[in-house]
C-alpha cells in the first residue's frame, strides 16, 4: 500500500539519511542524502548522490558505499525495489517512484481546502510581515521604474498571504520635504492668479509644475563661477547675479511654504491635499489596472513621520547611539565604513531618518517580525546603513529580545534594446500607464487574429488580461536582482516562457471540460481514482507535487521568479501530457476520469499560482 506524500524529495531525504546512519553508524554528525531529480529520466525519477562524498569519510569505494545504502533503505511503499542495477556510474542511486504513490499524493492535493488546498502546507508559525512597495512621489506620474517596485513586492506579499502569514502593505509615499513645498507654492500662485482651476488640474500639469518649480529654485552657481573665472564681463555677471538672486528668492519662498506645511497652515495644507488627492487617484487607478493590491489604506507617506524625526534624533543622541560629526548627526554602523547620516549640518533630515522612523513604527506599533523592502538595488548601501542603525538603536527589537528580520528585496533595472535604462526617445521616463496601453494594444492585434469568433467586448477583455499578464510575467520571471531587457515581441509571444503562454495553458485545461460537457463525457471524474502509468502522467504528477514547496521557497527567498519557473514547467508538463495521453477519448472510462481529474488539478494549480503572482487570467482565448 503506497503512502501519501506531498514532497518526494523530503520523504526520500528522510529515508536515505536513516539508511546512511544504519549502514555507517560510526559516522558522526549530520549526514546528507543529496537527493536531486534524475539527470537522465529514463533511468529514474530521482537519484541519491551521497555515496561519493560519504566514501571519502568512511574510506571506501563509492559503489560499495552505494550498495551498503541500498541494502538498508526501505522504499517499498513509495518506489520500485532497489538493486545493484539501480546504482549507476561512480555511485549514483537511481530511484523510480511508484505510480500509485504519486497518485496518492495528487489525490491528497485535491483533498485540502482553504490555505491547505492544492498541497500547500500553511505556515506553522504565523508571522506579521510588513512589505514596503510602490513608493510613488507627489505630483509625478508612475513611470516604468515603478513597475518593479510594485509588482515584485506585491507578489512576495501574496505568496506570504497564501501561506497564511499576516501581511501589512506599506506604500512609502514621497509627499513631504522641500521639493513638495516648491510645487505646492507654485500651484498656490497659479490658483491665486486664476490661471488654473482646481477642477481642471491634472497630474500631467502638476508634473510640469514640479519641474518648473525646481528649475526656478535652481541657482546657476557654476555659471557665476565661470563668468568670474574667465572674466566674461559685467553684463554676463549681472545676468547671472540676477538669476541667482531670483532663484534664491524662490528657494526662500519655498522654505517658507514648507514651514507653513509643517505648522499645518490651513490654506497651504489645502493645496497640498489637492496635489495628494490627484496623485493618489492616478496611482490607485494604475495599480488597480496592474492587478496589484495597493490601496489608499496601504499608503504611509513621509508626511506621517514628519513630527517624529526631530524627537528620534534627540533620542539617538541622548542614548549615545548617534554622535555629532562636523555639525551633522551620524550613527556608526558595525561592519560599515560609511556611517548612517540622519541629520545634516544645516538641521535637515534625510531618507535614512525617515526610514529609521518607519522601521520603529513597523516593528514596535504594527508588530512586524519581518520587514521586506522592494526597492531598487542601487539603494543597497542606504538600506545596509538604515537597517544597521535601526538595529543598533533598538528600533527593530521584538518582545522576546531578538531583532525583526529587515530585508532588502533588491531589484535590477528595466532596460531598452540598447542596453540602457528604458526611456522614451526624448529621454524621459516611460509612463507606466502608457506602457500598459501599448502592451494591451499589441495584445489586441494577436487576440483579434486568434479569437475572431468572440465578440468585440470579449476580445477587449482578453486583450487587457493578456497585455497585463505579459508585462507582469516578464518582470516577475526575471531574476529579481538582475536587469532585464524590455521587449514587447518576446513578452507577448504565445510560445515559450511568457505570460500569454501560461494563460493559454490554463485555458486549455478549462476548454477540455467544456468539450467534455458537449460530448457528454464529463461525468464521474471528480471522485475518480487517479492512475499514473504513462511517463507523461508521471512527469505531470511529479511537477504538481512540488507546488507547496515552491511557495515556501519564494516566501523564504523573496524571489518570485521561482514560482514563475515552476508554473512554466507545469504548463510544459501539461502540454506533453495533453499531447501524449488521450483524455476525452482515453482507452477506457476509468482512464478518462483519472485524466480529467489530473487536468482539473493542473488547472487549479495554474490558476492559484498565477493569482498568487497577481496575474489576471481568462476563461477563453
Amino acid at each position: 500500500m503506497a503512502i501519501f506524500f506531498d514532497d518526494p524529495v523530503q520523504v526520500l531525504t528522510q529515508r536515505f539519511e536513516a539508511a546512511i546512519r544504519a549502514a555507517f553508524p560510526a559516522v558522526s554528525g549530520a549526514v546528507e542524502a543529496l537527493i536531486s531529480p534524475s539527470r537522465q529520466p529514463q533511468f529514474g525519477d530521482f537519484q541519491c548522490n551521497a555515496a561519493m562524498s560519504l566514501a571519502k569519510v568512511v574510506g571506501g569505494k563509492p559503489r560499495d558505499v552505494a550498495s551498503a545504502i541500498v541494502a538498508k533503505v526501505d522504499l517499498s511503499d513509495i518506489a520500485e525495489p532497489l538493486s545493484e542495477k539501480s546504482i549507476a556510474g561512480p555511485g549514483f542511486i537511481n530511484i523510480v517512484l511508484r505510480g500509485d504513490a504519486l497518485a496518492s499524493g495528487v489525490v491528497g492535493m485535491d483533498a485540502g481546502t482553504g490555505l491547505a488546498a492544492l498541497g500547500v502546507v500553511p505556515a506553522s508559525k504565523v508571522e506579521t510581515v510588513v512589505v514596503d512597495l510602490c513608493g510613488v512621489n507627489l505630483a509625478k506620474q508612475m513611470h516604468v521604474g515603478h513597475l518593479r517596485s510594485t509588482v515584485i513586492p506585491d507578489a512576495i506579499a501574496r505568496v506570504l498571504e497564501r501561506l497564511g502569514h499576516k501581511v501589512i502593505r506599506q506604500s512609502h509615499l514621497g509627499d513631504w520635504g522641500l521639493p513638495i513645498a516648491m510645487v505646492t507654492g507654485k500651484l498656490m500662485e497659479e490658483l491665486n492668479a486664476g490661471r488654473i482651476k482646481p477642477e481642471a488640474l491634472t497630474l500631467d500639469r502638476l508634473e510640469v509644475m514640479y519641474r518648473e518649480a525646481q528649475a526656478e529654485c535652481e541657482r546657476d552657481m557654476k555659471g557665476m563661477e565661470a563668468v568670474r573665472r574667465y572674466g566674461l564681463g559685467p553684463k554676463a555677471e549681472a545676468e547671472l547675479e540676477a538669476q541667482v538672486s531670483w532663484a534664491t528668492e524662490n528657494f526662500t519662498r519655498a522654505k517658507g511654504v514648507l514651514l507653513k506645511l509643517q505648522s499645518h497652515d490651513k490654506a497651504t495644507v489645502a493645496v497640498w491635499q489637492l496635489i495628494y488627492d490627484i496623485t493618489m487617484r492616478a496611482c490607485i487607478e494604475t495599480v488597480t489596472r496592474l492587478h496589484a493590491n495597493v490601496t489608499l489604506e496601504h499608503t504611509a507617506g513621509e508626511s506621517t513621520y514628519s513630527e517624529e524625526l526631530a524627537p528620534l534624533v534627540r533620542d539617538l543622541l541622548d542614548r549615545k547611539v548617534a554622535e555629532v560629526d562636523q555639525g551633522a548627526v551620524v550613527v556608526r554602523v558595525p561592519g560599515l565604513e560609511v556611517p548612517c547620516l540622519i541629520r545634516k549640518s544645516d538641521g535637515g533630515f534625510l531618507y535614512a531618518t525617515t526610514d529609521m522612523a518607519a522601521i520603529r513604527r513597523r516593528v514596535q506599533k504594527l508588530g512586524a517580525s519581518r520587514v521586506i523592502y522592494g526597492v531598487d538595488i542601487r539603494q543597497s548601501l542606504h538600506f545596509q546603513q538604515a537597517f544597521g542603525a535601526a538595529i543598533k538603536a533598538g528600533y527593530a527589537r521584538l518582545p522576546d529580545g531578538s531583532d525583526a528580520k529587515l530585508e532588502h528585496a533588491a531589484f535590477g533595472t528595466v532596460l531598452g534594446n540598447d542596453g540602457r535604462p528604458f526611456k522614451t526617445r526624448s529621454g524621459d521616463n516611460v509612463k507606466l500607464w502608457d506602457l500598459l496601453d501599448e502592451a494591451v494594444n499589441r495584445a489586441r492585434a494577436a487576440v483579434n487574429e486568434r479569437s475572431s469568433g468572440f465578440s468585440e467586448e470579449e476580445r477587449g477583455k482578453i486583450a487587457e488580461a493578456v497585455g497585463i499578464a505579459a508585462i507582469k510575467y516578464v518582470d516577475l520571471s526575471s531574476e529579481r536582482s538582475k536587469d532585464y531587457v524590455f521587449d514587447f515581441d518576446r513578452m507577448l509571444a504565445f510560445e515559450g516562457n511568457t505570460g500569454p503562454y501560461l494563460l493559454y495553458a490554463l485555458v486549455r485545461t478549462r476548454s477540455i471540460f467544456r468539450k467534455a460537457a458537449e460530448e457528454k463525457l464529463d461525468g464521474g471524474w471528480r471522485d475518480a481514482a487517479i492512475v499514473i502509468k504513462e511517463p507523461a502522467e508521471k512527469a505531470l504528477a511529479l511537477t504538481l507535487l512540488r507546488y507547496g514547496k515552491v511557495l515556501e521557497s519564494v516566501a523564504q527567498s523573496t524571489e518570485p521568479h521561482r514560482l514563475c519557473v515552476y508554473l512554466f514547467e507545469l504548463a510544459t508538463a501539461f502540454s506533453a501530457f495533453f499531447d501524449q495521453c488521450k483524455v476525452l477519448f482515453a482507452p477506457d472510462e476509468a482512464t478518462r476520469r483519472s485524466r480529467l481529474r489530473l487536468c482539473d488539478i493542473t488547472g487549479r494549480v495554474l490558476a492559484d499560482g498565477l493569482g498568487t503572482l497577481g496575474i489576471p487570467t481568462v476563461e477563453r482565448m
